[in-house]
């Protein structure tokens, strides 16, 4: 397609005003990223439309539900206190581990709690990587062992120990997404991982204290979204379990 075409060769200069942060012109550096763009702009623009939003002037939140298997993509109008709007939704690839949170090293599970985006891997050895900022304050203070893990990833490619896969196609659609919201001036992009949907009452009761404790404490940052669709303000308090404003 020609506008394609000419969109990444003027990717450079075509947003921020005819100057472009020096993050969104390096990841434009590499060919995938290019590539992406390629895919992402036609997809997203239409999705965005529908909700009344639109490509590159938006802020972005994920939700991840392990039982599902599924990644919410979430957005509003880039600078505002808006409602978020659900635009889009991803399955994952392949799963590993179960329910419960990621509590140490070699453990296999995909963790679970309140995250944001902290890096974007353009050269992945899978396609294209989003890193969430795991192990946070609370993994930390509830580890098992001395090493709670790391390097916890949304991307590419079909195979996963602890990380959400969602193929080349999936995450050549949502990396652009992200790249554009901090763009836009999104700093951090939450990602916030639950069990399951809806109630977890019935699936509590198979976990251990340890985790049905743990859930208690990170609903209501759920219900919180479910009701206000924004996210609550989180902190961590002094036994490592979350707490909310």
């Amino acid at each position: 397609m020609a506008w394609a075409r000419w969109y990444l060769v003027a990717a450079a200069s075509l947003f921020g005003g005819g100057q472009p942060s020096n993050f969104k012109a390096q990841q434009l550096r590499y060919a995938r990223v290019r590539d992406a763009y390629s895919v992402a702009i036609p997809v997203w623009q239409t999705r965005l439309a529908a909700a009344h939003l639109a490509w590159g002037r938006t802020e972005v939140l994920l939700r991840a539900f392990k039982n599902e298997q599924q990644l919410e993509v979430w957005a509003r109008q880039a600078g505002t206190q808006q409602t978020f709007c659900l635009v889009h939704q991803y399955p994952f690839c392949t799963t590993s581990g179960g329910l419960g949170p990621k509590r140490q090293q070699g453990d296999r599970q995909i963790p679970e709690g309140f995250y944001h985006i902290q890096h974007f891997n353009p050269a992945s050895n899978f396609h294209l990587s989003l890193g969430i900022n795991y192990p946070n304050a609370s993994d930390r203070q509830l580890a098992t062992g001395p090493d709670p893990g790391n390097a916890i990833y949304i991307h590419g490619n079909c195979v996963t120990i602890g990380c959400i896969p969602l193929g080349d196609e999936g995450i050549s659609e949502l990396y652009p997404l992200c790249v554009e919201a901090r763009q836009a001036g999104q700093a951090q992009i939450p990602v916030h991982i639950f069990p399951a949907r809806g109630d977890w009452q019935a699936l509590a009761a198979e976990q251990p204290a340890s985790t049905q404790a743990f859930w208690t404490h990170l609903r209501p940052g759920y219900l919180w979204f479910e009701q206000h669709r924004r996210p609550a303000r989180v902190r961590v308090g002094t036994d490592g379990h979350y707490r909310f404003d």
